[in-house]
């Protein structure tokens, strides 16, 4: 079964909702999932170089004291999944076009998903500037990726062209946040959704597919 997934890197509620997916994966042992990432840039007008986090939380919330309340319910609902947000180590907020150019290459040699995982983890773990390209050059291979070679076409900003066009046509086809889940191309789920909602998903796409 196919399930795609509309996100961003920086999208907490995205981290959130790989895990619940994973739980409601992990109830169905019958079914071989094929999981892929597809782009969104919740920042599409930020600075290719980033922004410092202190300056990018004051212009979307008003302040580091309203992005607490707002980051608390986040780390919450994270510690539930087994996540440890630790969104004080963040000292800035990336432009994160580079990091989907990456993800796109990681699924031509078969590692998006631990890529994914390993984004996720580096920068709501452990605050590295993912849209570093020595950063995501490292974390490509730790994925068993050539780091010189993704290096290399980071520089040169390969497929950046190709993952703006990806993200304007998720914004074409209504999509204004995410993670969005599209199951089989035919049913769609909007959100860090509990597993037993992506389950009900699931088994729809199964039936549908049993009746076909």
């Amino acid at each position: 079964m196919r399930i795609e997934i509309v996100s961003d890197v920086i999208c907490p509620w995205c981290y959130i909702g790989k895990r619940r997916l994973e739980k409601a994966m992990a109830q169905r042992p019958d079914i071989e999932f094929e999981i892929g990432w597809r782009p969104f840039q919740l920042n599409p007008d930020m600075p290719k170089e980033g922004a410092d986090r202190k300056s990018y939380l004051e212009a979307k919330f008003g302040g580091p004291e309203r992005a607490k309340g707002i980051y608390a319910r986040v780390a919450a609902e994270g510690a539930n999944e087994g996540i440890a947000f630790d969104f004080e180590r963040i000292k800035r907020t990336p432009n994160t076009l580079a990091a989907h150019s990456l993800l796109r290459w990681a699924l031509e040699t078969g590692v998006q998903y631990d890529l994914k995982e390993r984004l996720f983890q580096a920068y709501f773990l452990h605050g590295r500037d993912i849209g570093n390209h020595d950063v995501l050059a490292d974390l490509a291979g730790l994925s068993g990726m050539d780091a010189a070679l993704v290096k290399q076409k980071l520089d040169q900003g390969l497929d950046a062209d190709t993952i703006q066009a990806e993200d304007q046509m998720a914004r074409e086809m209504g999509i204004t946040g995410v993670p969005f889940f599209i199951v089989e191309r035919r049913f769609g789920l909007v959100g860090a959704q509990p597993a037993d909602a992506l389950l009900q998903v699931i088994d729809k796409a199964a039936m549908a597919a049993d009746s076909a």
